[in-house]
């Protein structure tokens, strides 16, 4: 189970998810295998610059992240080199933003169910490309 990064804000703050998805990830935290990516952690630097989410933040990502990994019970996934050049050829992906194909790279590479309510994703996965459960 891979977390994308609206998916672990709702969860840190308790807002509502799809069922489906919350015994998903109840279900993948009690194996320990609910995971975040690295690319979460620049996501979130690049939505707290533009003061998106100062107030949850609070200017400390790294902070934010830890305490996130903790209370997800969380395994954090680098981004390597072969993964980074995945991102690059994802099959039959219009998607432009980074960080999503980021975050549908590390998804199939490590064969997991990205948690996500981006559309595109969802579609993405409708298609074939990249598991996904939307919350």
């Amino acid at each position: 189970m891979l977390l994308d990064t609206h998916a672990l804000i709702w969860i840190v703050l308790g807002t509502s998810i799809h069922e489906d998805a919350a015994a998903a990830i109840v279900a993948a935290s009690a194996n320990g295998g609910v995971h975040i990516s690295a690319a979460t952690a620049w996501e979130l630097g690049i939505i707290q610059q533009k003061r998106s989410l100062n107030v949850l933040i609070a200017g400390d990502v790294r902070g934010w992240l830890s305490k996130a990994v903790k209370a997800t019970r969380a395994r954090l996934l680098s981004l390597d080199f072969d993964l980074m050049v995945d991102v690059g050829e994802l099959p039959d992906l219009a998607h432009r933003d980074p960080a999503d194909r980021m975050l549908i790279a590390t998804a199939r590479s490590h064969d997991l169910i990205l948690i996500t309510r981006d559309r595109a994703i969802l579609d993405y996965a409708a298609a074939g490309h990249v598991r996904a459960i939307a919350c």
